[in-house]
């Protein structure tokens, strides 16, 4: 790999033309902020967003993603003159990557194939029980749509898919940045066919609905159906959850349809905010491991499971390593290479950590009651080091507990103990409800090979503390302080807003 100084990085997009995917998410809001502060001279930037019209993808795109926090600093930078460079920079799109043609006229389509030069695919539904109808469309088959698209571009010298680390399925040992190929091996008697996946969607919502037509909650019935088809989908094939399992199966369908185009999948584990560019503790909405310090603060977790590491990577370090791997891989005919931008081999966070961050800022900064007067006492967690420890600790302290208040609720008390124990069984169900879900990532037993990302960190030059703008080097993150100054009151401060505008 020829050497990349952030001269030559940035140098990689000027004049260039970039579609951008899935643009109000968040990691391609980071990078359409990073291209525009580093390299002003990139010819126009395209923002494919879902809306009906143009008018209306002009709208979001100016709301949802110039309108945040995060283009302060660019916005600053340019002063009186932002709205009009933004306005020459930034063509939106209102098209859709589940539609052949990302949804776009023909003409419109026409166009774009003679100017794009790049494309950053970061479209996706990021929810991890998502309508399993909804994930293939989005995430397996929008990956298919963005490959065949950028085919037809004549001048297109490189494909970023924006991927997740946990495509590799949840198994033991070290695992490798490699593509993922139709048809590799799975569990033992178990053949992949993604077709096949889509027919099964298919059929299974088509016979839902037919059995449940006429029923006044079919739709809400008919929604929780499909999450949980996917889910069942994903833990049958390996995976752990129905987000991870339809990413996979779009690297898959990548892989197997990109001919000669040069193509840079970048797998990133859990990406949290900021660490420093273009300031510390940028994050928008409650991400990964974010809910767990929520409920850690509202003491909705009296006990818990942990384990070794949680390997996270602040979204900027994430950025940073596409914008190397794009200018690295420019124009690299034929080339498909796999980053896994993680943090575990070099710096690993371990859950104990985040575990006493969490505890410690909760006592130095604890809640107040309403009365804006009362300080709420925070209480440690009990943690178990094996989920059949934690269950059977949740048995004896709700399930028989509620078994007893029912009985004496009913037989001796005449239901005056009913809200108290529906409020207990609320607590219980959310309880079992984020320990399955984070058990998987808590518990997990291998490490994800970073051998490329080292080595594309290696053609920089850089080194921890020189202020090298792409800088993607986990090791020089300091947990604890990161942690506690940073990520923790980050993510509280956007609970709250979500709190007040009634999206928590």
């Amino acid at each position: 790999m020829a050497a990349m100084d952030a001269t030559k990085v940035a140098g990689c997009f000027k004049d260039r033309t970039i579609l951008v995917t899935g643009s109000t998410g968040f990691l391609a809001k980071l990078v359409v902020e990073k291209i525009l502060r580093v390299q002003p001279d990139v010819k126009k930037l395209y923002l494919l967003v879902r809306a009906p019209d143009n008018a209306a993808a002009r709208q979001r795109v100016l709301h949802e993603i110039l309108g945040k926090e995060l283009f302060n600093v660019l916005r600053a930078k340019h002063g009186a003159d932002f709205h009009s460079f933004i306005q020459e920079k930034i063509s939106s799109l209102a098209g859709d990557v589940a539609h052949q043609n990302l949804g776009l006229e023909n003409t419109r389509a026409q166009q774009l194939f003679e100017e794009i030069d790049i494309i950053v695919h970061g479209a996706a539904t990021t929810n991890f029980y998502e309508r399993y109808d909804v994930a293939l469309a989005s995430n397996t088959f929008g990956t298919a749509h963005i490959c065949q698209f950028a085919r037809q571009c004549s001048h297109l010298k490189l494909l970023l898919h924006i991927s997740t680390a946990y495509v590799v399925r949840l198994q033991k040992g070290q695992l490798l940045e490699k593509p993922l190929e139709l048809g590799q091996p799975l569990k033992k008697g178990r053949h992949l066919d993604i077709e096949a996946e889509l027919k099964l969607a298919n059929e299974f919502r088509a016979k839902f609905m037919k059995d449940h037509s006429g029923a006044d909650s079919s739709q809400k019935l008919e929604k929780v159906a499909m999450k949980e088809l996917g889910f069942k989908r994903a833990k049958y094939f390996g995976w752990p959850n129905t987000y991870a399992f339809t990413k996979a199966m779009g690297e898959m369908l990548l892989g197997a349809m990109r001919g000669d185009l040069p193509v840079v999948i970048v797998r990133p584990s859990m990406v949290i905010s900021t660490f420093e560019d273009p300031f510390p503790g940028w994050i928008e909405g409650i991400r990964t491991m974010d809910a767990l310090i929520v409920a850690s603060y509202e003491q909705r977790l009296p006990c818990f499971i942990t384990g070794s590491v949680l390997d996270s990577i602040p979204g900027d370090m994430v950025v940073n390593a596409m914008m190397v791997a794009m200018a690295t891989h420019y124009n690299d005919v034929g080339a498909q290479v796999v980053y896994h931008v993680t943090s575990a081999l070099q710096n690993p966070l371990s859950c104990n950590l985040l575990g006493e961050s969490i505890y410690a800022y909760c006592l130095i900064n604890p809640r107040v009651r309403d009365d804006k007067r009362t300080i709420i006492q925070h209480k440690r967690p009990i943690l178990f080091s094996r989920y059949a420890y934690f269950y059977t600790y949740v048995v004896l302290a709700y399930k028989t507990r509620l078994q007893v208040l029912y009985a004496v609720n009913y037989l001796l008390l005449r239901g005056r103990l009913t809200e108290y124990h529906s409020k207990l069984n609320r607590s219980l169900n959310y309880l079992m409800s984020t320990a399955k879900f984070y058990a998987p990532y808590i518990f997990f037993k291998g490490c994800f090979d970073d051998t490329n990302l080292r080595t594309l960190w290696g053609t920089t030059g850089a080194r921890h503390g020189d202020g090298y703008i792409f800088n993607f080097d986990s090791s020089c993150v300091d947990w604890r302080l990161y942690l506690f100054n940073t990520h923790i009151p980050a993510v509280l401060k956007v609970a709250a807003d979500m709190k007040k505008q009634g999206r928590a």
